[in-house]
């Protein structure tokens, strides 16, 4: 073993390895397959919509509506939050013949894939009552979702971001913030992107710190052409008591 090697891995790394005590590494990413000019919406896998954040108004089951044949009998795992909005994760068998709903209830829903089975043919849906808070697009086996929600009892440090616009397309990208016990939504960072342009990328000398159940949610506004936004951010969440233990 190379010591001196493993001694000056970079941070991120050694979290990943689990070589950290009290933290852990998130990855959020979404796509918008067609923001169309002029239209806002979040990074996510439904075109020209806000995500619908109100639908978690309070924990509700999880229902999945009759999927098409060749996707029946796969699991989707499904990756939120329960009611005391601590991460919480469940599997569902999927059918063509009837919806599949959760056992349990969730408050924040942010993840979901194919858990066992193939990539699914054709969409699949997960939905509060008729709205959908997640899809599985058609041959992408998971969701696209630049949203997130910090667990209770962590503490989530956002540590960079990107985002990238179709060729011939600029777009402006706000990452959205609401601080837990807050009622609105505000902008923590904005940056503007352009096909030509390319990739757009910042690292934060000091991390955006999110306390506890605290929402994100990255929103495109596209000024000209119909197009395809991407966007992506990594957040190290650290465990509040052992926050404690470093005072």
């Amino acid at each position: 073993m190379n010591f001196a090697q493993f001694h000056t891995e970079g941070f991120g790394l050694k979290v990943a390895k689990q070589k950290v005590t009290g933290h852990t590494a998130v990855h959020k990413f979404g796509a918008v397959e067609a923001m169309s000019q002029n239209q806002s919406g979040t990074i996510w896998d439904v075109d020209d919509t806000a995500y619908p954040w109100s639908s978690f108004s309070t924990a509700s089951s999880l229902t999945i509506p009759a999927v098409n044949a060749s996707d029946t009998g796969k699991t989707v795992t499904i990756i939120g939050l329960d009611e005391d909005y601590n991460e919480q994760t469940e599997d569902v068998v999927v059918s063509s013949s009837a919806a599949s709903t959760t056992t349990n209830t969730f408050i924040r829903v942010y993840r979901a894939y194919i858990g066992d089975g193939t990539t699914n043919v054709d969409d699949i849906l997960i939905q509060v009552s008729s709205t959908t808070v997640c899809k599985i697009t058609a041959g992408k086996g998971q969701t696209l979702m630049a949203i997130y929600t910090v667990p209770a009892g962590y503490t989530g440090y956002i540590m960079q971001g990107t985002a990238t616009c179709q060729a011939g397309a600029d777009a402006t990208v706000d990452m959205f913030v609401r601080y837990f016990g807050q009622d609105s939504f505000r902008v923590g960072h904005s940056l503007e992107v352009s096909g030509t342009g390319g990739q757009y990328s910042y690292k934060f000398f000091s991390p955006v710190r999110l306390p506890e159940k605290s929402d994100v949610d990255i929103r495109g506004t596209m000024r000209s052409n119909n197009a395809r936004i991407t966007a992506a951010f990594d957040v190290i969440l650290q465990n509040n008591d052992y926050i404690h233990l470093e005072k």
